[in-house]
Parts: structure tokens; C-alpha cells; sequence
């Protein structure tokens, strides 16, 4: 894993806190709830390769 992986999903933390906090206070909840759940969708979509090779690796080392 890279240090470029962790800075990503920092800065889209980071953007998704704050457009959830003005779309809370604008009174659009619905639309900061759906922008949290674009979000974590994103992370999940970067950080499943990893998971996989991880379990794989596990896989591997047991099988032994």
C-alpha cells in the first residue's frame, strides 16, 4: 500500500466532511447523507483490491 492511497482517502474525508456540514446547514440532510454514502463507496472501491491481496496472502501462508 502506498502513501499516495492514504493521502487520497484523507482528502476525500476532508472534502466530504465539509460539503456534509454545508448541506446540513443549508437544511438539505438527504443530500449530505447520499455525499457520505458517495464517499465511503469510494474508499470501499479503493481499498477492496488491497483487502483481497491480503486474503490471499493468508490463504497462501496457511496452505502450507
Amino acid at each position: 500500500m502506498s502513501v499516495n492511497l492514504i493521502f487520497k482517502i484523507a482528502a476525500v474525508g476532508i472534502l466530504v466532511t465539509v460539503l456534509s456540514q454545508v448541506l446540513k446547514h443549508s437544511g438539505r440532510e438527504e443530500h449530505a447523507f447520499m455525499t457520505s454514502l458517495a464517499g465511503l463507496i469510494i474508499v470501499l472501491f479503493w481499498i477492496v483490491p488491497y483487502i483481497y491481496e491480503l486474503f490471499e496472502t493468508m490463504q497462501k501462508l496457511f496452505s502450507l
